[in-house]
């Protein structure tokens, strides 16, 4: 039974691998063909590759240069400013237009005349700026330390104001009275109570309204009362 069920089956035969058809090999060779006459039209050459190279370069250059041009540029900062200097500027006063006064300087001085001096200068600087007080002459009744007023006459030399009763010097009245509209700064500056500002309240008033037309008027002047002009009154004249 052994044998008969042998014989009765197909011999035993390997599998091999099938080999290539014909026509598969032809396509594959055909393909390889074209591969092989494309490959040298990809390739470059020396010429081209050095041309390759340097449009590289080129590039590569151009590109380090935009990079650089567009970075960041650090700008300095200003120093810091120190704690309270911008108050201590803002708390500088502007400059102020600088004021004057304007005098005329007579008398015994080397070079009389009309002089612009700064608010707040005295008879003294006045004296000093026409040239000083002439060689062995004196200031006479002059008040060297009282301040200019605007406008007035200084005379250099001239005598004491005389009291009530002598004979007076130039801008005196009758009788040795002071005279209101021609006496200079200093003689109405030695009158009973009045100062450096009264004086040059009379001298602004005699020049605005053209000279005091009656003593009374004194009156009118600020800062004149009853009483100031109760010690004055007597002892001045037009």
């Amino acid at each position: 039974m052994a044998r008969t069920a042998a014989a009765g089956r197909e011999p035993y035969e390997p599998v091999l691998p099938e080999e290539e058809s014909p026509a598969v090999d032809s396509l594959g060779a055909r393909m390889r063909g074209r591969l092989a006459g494309a490959v040298p039209a990809l390739d470059p050459g020396v010429p081209g590759l050095r041309v390759l190279v340097v449009l590289g370069t080129l590039a590569a250059i151009v590109a380090g240069v935009l990079a650089w041009r567009a970075r960041p540029v650090a700008e300095p900062l200003a120093p810091p400013m120190p704690v309270g200097a911008a108050s201590a500027v803002a708390a500088i006063p502007s400059p102020s237009p600088t004021v004057s006064v304007v005098v005329y300087v007579t008398g015994k001085v080397r070079r009389p005349g009309v002089l612009s001096l700064a608010t707040g200068s005295r008879v003294a600087d006045a004296i000093d700026a026409a040239g000083g007080i002439r060689p062995g002459a004196k200031p006479g009744a002059l008040n060297l330390a009282r301040r200019l007023v605007d406008g007035e006459q200084i005379m250099v030399g001239a005598p004491t104001p005389a009291t009530p009763g002598d004979g007076g010097p130039a801008g005196s009245g009758g009788g040795g009275l002071i005279s209101l509209n021609s006496a200079t700064a200093d003689q109405l500056n030695g009158l009973p109570g009045v100062g450096d500002v009264l004086t040059e309240r009379i001298i602004e008033f005699r020049e605005a309204n053209g000279g005091f037309q009656s003593v009374e008027q004194l009156r009118e002047v600020s800062g004149f009362g009853e009483k100031r002009f109760a010690e004055i009154k007597d002892k001045v004249a037009l």
